[in-house]
């Protein structure tokens, strides 16, 4: 044993003196951590504790000024196994590298995030709340209503995207993303031989602005409530608006879904949020606003199917908060949530919420 680990060493050693190639140039270690304090008078099932909702470490480069590359880690708290069973999630979330000779074409190849709706590739603390809205969590592969496992909005795949249309300014005023993926999800080979294509486009008509639209078609083998392995259809579009300039942060989205739930109970869902988060003192502390609505079945309010199943309605959360910036790479947020739930089949369908975070890149 002494043997092999010494000739790993040496051979670790060698390629590190070796390592002044292409491929270690400009290599850059970052991440960062999302320490969380959560709390909820919901009946029946009252919370607070304390979570590490994740911490992400990635490494990062270039191969040459034309190739960039990357590779994430991320670590949950506080996740369960199906039996209740407390455990530490740990998973390869980034790995891809993607060709960028030209802005108009770029391609991009590896596991990365699905190119769909504006809010789904944002940073987790540069999105700015307590969580992704409930429409992109739900129907854009976070925990998607079709089931599978969590996959934090990513999927593995080819895509070629890019910029063109300049102006005068020499801004760009269009953009395009399209791509060719398994389906699956993180770290996961196709089950239904079956590509989800997915794709969006762009304008940016004045500085800080963007409008688009999104489409994806697609499918998912997954196991139904009976435990059977069934073909889930993924049919989902989206429109997308968003103004960021000067501190002050505007975006809106809605999405819709066609294709059955894993509980089969029902074919259509959507969503919309609509978000806005004003400086007091710019780049130093914000106030924040949301309105954020989801309806499995695409429906206001709960009902009995013919297999005699809760159909849940909409959930509907009114979100005010602030934030405030110690330092670029350190800062504290507060919200408060008014919850309407009507996927729950119970008459008391309104609660509060509020979750505290401390933010930290390094």
């Amino acid at each position: 044993m002494k043997k092999i680990l010494m000739a790993a060493l040496m051979m670790g050693a060698t390629l590190s003196t070796q390592a002044q190639n292409e491929w270690f140039k400009n290599v850059k270690f970052s991440g960062y951590g999302m320490v969380q304090y959560q709390a909820s008078d919901q009946d029946a099932k009252e919370s607070n504790g304390f979570n590490l909702r994740l911490v992400r470490m990635a490494l990062e480069g270039r191969a040459h000024e034309d190739f960039y590359w990357k590779a994430q880690m991320q670590i949950n708290g506080n996740t369960y196994d199906p039996d209740n069973t407390a455990k530490t999630d740990i998973r390869l979330v980034d790995l891809f590298g993607e060709w960028q000779k030209y802005e108009f074409f770029k391609v991009k190849a590896g596991q990365f995030k699905r190119p769909f709706t504006f809010e789904n590739p944002m940073h987790p603390i540069t999105q700015g709340f307590m969580s992704y809205s409930q429409n992109v969590s739900k129907l854009a592969g976070f925990s998607d209503r079709c089931g599978g496992n969590a996959s934090n909005g990513r999927d593995i795949g080819v895509q070629i995207q890019g910029d063109f249309l300049k102006n005068a300014e020499g801004r760009n005023l269009l953009h395009y993303q399209i791509g060719a993926f398994n389906g699956e999800g993180i770290n996961q080979k196709d089950k239904d031989n079956r590509k989800d294509i997915i794709g969006g486009m762009w304008v940016m008509p004045i500085k800080g602005m963007r409008i688009g639209a999104f489409g994806w078609t697609g499918s998912q083998n997954v196991k139904n409530t009976a435990g059977t392995l069934v073909r889930m259809e993924k049919n989902r579009y989206a429109f997308s608006g968003e103004y960021v300039q000067n501190d002050w942060t505007f975006r809106t989205e809605y999405i819709h879904s066609q294709g059955w739930n894993a509980t089969q109970t029902s074919d259509k869902a959507d969503g919309i949020y609509a978000l806005c988060i004003a400086p007091i003192q710019k780049n130093k502390m914000h106030v924040k606003a949301r309105y954020d609505l989801y309806r499995e079945a695409n429906s206001w309010n709960g009902f009995i199917n013919d297999a005699n199943q809760f159909v849940g309605g909409a959930k509907t959360m009114y979100e005010i908060g602030a934030d405030y910036l110690f330092t670029k790479n350190l800062q504290i947020n507060l919200e408060y949530a008014r919850v309407n739930d009507r996927t729950i089949n119970s008459d008391k369908h309104s609660y509060n919420m509020v979750d505290v975070e401390l933010d930290f890149r390094f």
